[in-house]
Parts: C-alpha cells; sequence; structure tokens
C-alpha cells in the first residue's frame, strides 16, 4: 500500500492516545485517513518488547510508525523491523518538546542539528524500502528564522526525505510544558504555506490546531495535506465526513450505533486475549458526543466496577443506557377519563340562580332530601 500512500487527511501521532485500540475505533470512522502510532523509541524495539510495541491488526492500514531517535544506526534497525511487521510509512519524531525526549537527544531538539537528521533519514531509507518522513516545528528556541526553516528542510531532503509534516508552531525547550508548546507559540499557517511554494517539489503536511472539515479545507488550497491532532481524538465524529468530503468517497458511512455495535465485537475478542475492556473504552467516550444520550454513554464506559463486572458486554450495556426512559403505560394501567366541567350558564347566574342547576331529579343535599317527608 505504501505506494498509494496520501498525506492529505491524517490523524497525529499522540502519546498514551493512538495505540492500537484507538487507531482500530478511527479505522471504523474513516477508511482512507492515515494513522499513526504514538512515538517508539529506537531502545523500546532494539531492547525491549519489540512485540508489544508494534503489532497491529492490519485492519488500521494505512498505518505509520513514528520513531524517536537519533542514532542512524539504530533507526535504521528499527525501520526495518517496522517494514516486517507490516507498516506503510516510517516517520521521524523531530518536534516533541518534552524533556524525556531532549534528554534521549530526539524530538525537537535535533532542529538544530539538520545533518544529523539527514543522516538518520538516510539511513533508514537505505534500510527500508518505505517512504520515510520528518515530523517537526517550524522553529526551536532562538532558531525562528524563515531562512533556517528553509536551511533545515532543505538539508534533510538532501538526505532523502521527501515529506514533511510541519506543527505550525516553534517550540521553546526550556520553560514551556509540552501541553503549554501545543497552546502558547503561536500559529503560523502562512510559514507553512510559504514553504510548500518555495519546495514545490516537496509533500508538505501541515499540523497544528486545526479543528474541523471547513478548515481541512482551505488548508487544502495551499499544501499537499494536513494532519488533525486533538481535534480527532476528542470529537471524533469529524473523521465520519474525512471520505466523502476530503477523498471524495461517496460509500455510506457507518451510524454511530453501527460503529458501537463493531467495537463490541472488537472489544470481546480483545478481552479473549487478555486485554482489560478499559484498555478499549477509554477511547470511544466521544463517539456521541453532542448526541442525546451521550453523557450516560460515557458515565457506564468510565465506570470501573460496570467494567469489571460486564466485560465485553459494557458497550451493550451503555448504548441501552442511552435509550430514553419509555412513557408507554403499564399493562395494569388503566386510565379514566374525566368529563369534561360544563361552562357556566351566564343566564343564570345573572339571574341570581345557583350553579350548577341541581338535577330534576335528585337532590342536591340532605336538607332537600328530607323536606317534606317522613325521617
Amino acid at each position: 500500500m505504501a505506494e498509494n500512500l496520501t498525506h492529505r487527511l491524517s490523524v497525529a501521532p499522540m502519546m498514551d492516545w493512538t495505540d492500537r485500540h484507538c487507531r482500530t475505533f478511527h479505522r471504523l470512522l474513516s477508511r482512507h485517513a492515515l494513522l499513526y502510532t504514538e512515538m517508539v523509541t529506537t531502545g523500546a524495539i532494539l531492547y525491549g518488547d519489540a512485540e508489544r510495541h508494534l503489532a497491529f491488526d492490519p485492519v488500521e492500514r494505512p498505518v505509520a510508525l513514528q520513531l524517536g531517535g537519533s542514532d542512524p544506526a539504530a533507526l535504521a534497525e528499527s525501520a526495518a523491523a517496522g517494514e516486517s511487521y507490516g507498516y506503510d510509512e516510517i516517520n521521524l519524531n523531530v518536534g516533541c518538546p518534552s524533556d524525556r525526549v531532549q534528554n534521549g537527544r530526539f524530538g525537537a531538539c535535533l532542529m538544530a542539528e539538520p545533518d544529523l537528521v539527514a543522516r538518520c533519514v538516510a539511513a533508514m531509507k537505505a534500510a527500508t524500502a518505505l517512504p520515510v518522513t520528518v515530523k517537526t516545528r517550524i522553529g526551536v528556541d532562538a532558531r525562528d528564522s524563515y531562512e533556517e526553516l528553509c536551511d533545515f528542510v532543505a538539508r534533510v531532503a538532501g538526505g532523502g526525505c521527501e515529506t514533511f509534516i510541519i506543527h505550525a508552531r516553534k517550540a521553546w525547550l526550556q520553560g514551556l510544558s509540552p501541553k503549554e508548546n501545543r497552546e502558547i507559540p503561536p500559529l503560523s499557517y502562512e510559514t507553512v504555506y510559504r514553504l510548500k511554494a518555495d519546495f514545490p517539489e516537496l509533500r508538505i503536511v501541515l499540523n497544528g490546531g486545526v479543528v474541523d472539515l471547513e478548515a481541512v479545507e482551505g488548508h487544502l488550497a495551499q499544501v499537499d495535506g494536513v494532519m488533525l491532532g486533538r481535534a480527532a481524538y476528542k470529537e471524533p465524529w469529524v473523521l465520519a465526513e474525512v471520505d466523502r468530503r476530503i477523498f471524495g468517497d461517496e460509500t455510506p458511512a457507518l451510524t454511530r450505533e453501527d460503529i458501537a455495535r463493531q467495537l463490541a465485537g472488537y472489544l470481546h475478542r480483545q478481552q479473549q486475549e487478555g486485554v482489560p475492556p478499559r484498555a478499549v473504552t477509554r477511547h470511544v467516550l466521544g463517539l456521541f458526543n453532542g448526541q442525546p444520550g451521550a453523557r450516560r454513554w460515557r458515565q457506564v464506559l468510565s465506570d470501573a466496577r460496570r467494567l469489571d463486572s460486564a466485560g465485553a458486554d459494557i458497550i451493550e450495556e451503555a448504548l441501552e443506557a442511552m435509550a430514553p426512559p419509555s412513557r408507554a403505560p403499564s399493562p395494569d394501567h388503566h386510565p379514566t377519563t374525566r368529563p369534561r366541567p360544563r361552562r357556566p350558564d351566564r343566564r343564570l347566574l345573572e339571574a341570581g340562580q345557583r350553579w350548577p342547576p341541581a338535577h330534576p331529579d335528585r337532590a342536591t343535599c340532605p336538607e332537600e332530601h328530607n323536606s317534606g317527608g317522613t325521617p
């Protein structure tokens, strides 16, 4: 599939979020979006449990493996391992600003070493037939001029990289947390647009602050692709329209209920392999956002005791909890119809007579009943 890989719309690699269960869920929403793994370090692959870090279900494809590292030989070996597991792309993380990543000498700090990044790309290209891409930012610390960004891109492209995913913010390596680095540095989409204009032979994908498909469509007029991040995770239904609006695929999309029931089947299979239900359900809390019953859906799937007792049946329980309470009467209920009260006769009231008038054949009080008769 790698030769037909498209970056027109992709979902970003997000630590603790885009694991294989999340990707399976996202694939039910879109058949065409390119999905990314969480970042996996070369050390985890070469010296840890490679099967746990690299194994995935083929239904997730197309899917790219994001690597973290700065040693060309280790990256080359890890890229070859990724290819053997069936991934469609190898991506190098040159954008993460966390302290842990910096201490390992990879992530955004590598923007200051473009020649090293170029050697890493060249080594991976030599070890695999898969596309090798780079995810980076528009600058880091004081190295934030447009000229420095162009120099970085040109040097890394010289190592064989043809696709750059550009987060349209710079990174501050000191003084800002990873969360603050996603929010405080201002977005500069114009810088990414300009980069595409100056490097038309490269594939440029824009990332950062994109929240809906209207914004995606606007950016696609300027760049080759758009990568959605937290918007796709927190409001996953945005992916349901991707195939039609971004890829021109008119195949009817699954309904939310269809997706939930397919997830129930997936959860049953995963539980048989020892996967706890929460490992799956935590990713799907936003499926019904904005719909009646969404709060009950989230409550059931977040209830630890119900998860333990229901197991793989928890999704069916959540769907049932969303249904509004029945208003149908019980079989033993026999409603009575009260007669509509008679309207007062204005003429009788004006004449000083009582209302309602006494029934001609029935006394209306004990005195009238007993008057003129024998007790």
